[in-house]
């Protein structure tokens, strides 16, 4: 029973400035949204995942502190009043705007990242050497890369942007680059007189580095097949073969001066400007495939996935230093 020198429990016209424990707590505000909403304490206790008689007690602990009811019982339903209806849209409100406060305070400490998938011979050779630009100028950006032949699920697998390697008759999303070819080796096998590497049918007397055979890469006419039908060797038979299933290997088999490897440009541009390849022959030839860019919709809302994007096709659109320039799409 409340004597008259007992304080009020919730601020009234006579108390003047709200004090922190006039408040209720937020819990008991939470069953009586959820009591409000529902006109049911059976339902907002099994949302609440607390039994009926709880929800039932927290109600009354607020209607004890305001002095008023907030909910009329009848018979197996509930109906609010007047004052639950008052007390209703402020807590709705105020439940909203804490929703969304905490929601853009959480969204402002997650980490930023941008998740990319690409081939193994990309990210190695063309991607992660130019990466440092990247991350240079976004600071405090995750960049993941996985890298792998395998067509990855870009909603599965939670990524941002694909950079796809495939025909240019079929090439899907944003062109990057088409590829061109020629034979790539190291320096030193130039300097052999007992097997020369002078004219491209000197190829029989060296290991070809090469990749393993699929039934999808014999349709892309992969690896060697377009260079060699430009230079009217389509059947040549070297000493040895070499077969890798990733292209970076056969090209760090290349720089080591195992054999020739065929180099796609402009993936091999800097280690033919850095000489630690060189292009034996002249004539390059068009593979008649390409790179592109491959954004996924959980990008849209990722301004660092975007910057990247950006950034990829500035990239691809720089001169190539050293060999043939790729032929870039308009």
């Amino acid at each position: 029973m409340r004597t008259e020198n007992a304080k009020p429990q919730f601020p009234t016209p006579q108390t003047g400035a709200i004090q922190r424990s006039e408040l209720p707590r937020l819990d008991l505000l939470r069953s009586f949204e959820a009591a409000a909403r529902t006109l049911s304490f059976t339902l907002a206790a099994k949302e609440l995942f607390l039994t009926q008689s709880a929800v039932s007690r927290q109600i009354q602990q607020i209607e004890a502190g305001l002095g008023v009811p907030l909910f009329e019982r009848r018979h197996r339903a509930l109906a609010l009043t007047e004052a639950g209806q008052v007390l209703q849209r402020a807590v709705v409100d105020c439940l909203e705007r804490l929703r969304d406060a905490t929601a853009r305070v959480r969204a402002s400490t997650q980490l930023r990242q941008v998740a990319i998938t690409t081939t193994a011979g990309f990210a190695s050779l063309w991607l992660i050497p130019r990466l440092e630009r990247f991350t240079a100028d976004h600071p405090g950006v995750d960049v993941r890369v996985s890298a792998t032949n395998e067509l990855l699920d870009l909603a599965r697998a939670h990524i941002d942007v694909a950079v796809r390697f495939c025909r240019v008759s079929e090439g899907v999303g944003q062109p990057l680059f088409e590829e061109t070819v020629y034979p790539v080796c190291a320096p030193q096998l130039l300097g052999n007189p007992a097997r020369p590497l002078q004219t491209p049918a000197d190829l029989v007397q060296h290991t070809l580095l090469a990749m393993m055979e699929t039934p999808q890469e014999s349709a892309l006419n992969a690896d060697w097949a377009p260079w060699l039908n430009i230079m009217g060797l389509p059947e040549l038979r070297t000493k040895n073969t070499l077969r890798f299933t990733q292209y970076s290997d056969a090209i760090a088999a290349a720089v080591a001066g195992q054999g020739v490897a065929i180099g796609r440009l402009p993936l091999v541009a800097g280690l033919l400007r850095d000489g630690r390849l060189v292009a034996p022959f002249g004539g390059t030839a068009a593979s008649q495939r390409g790179y592109f860019v491959v954004t996924a919709p959980r990008a849209a809302g990722n301004p660092d996935a975007q910057d990247f994007v950006r950034w990829l096709r500035a990239e691809a659109e720089a001169p190539v230093v050293a060999g043939a320039p790729p032929r870039v799409f308009s």
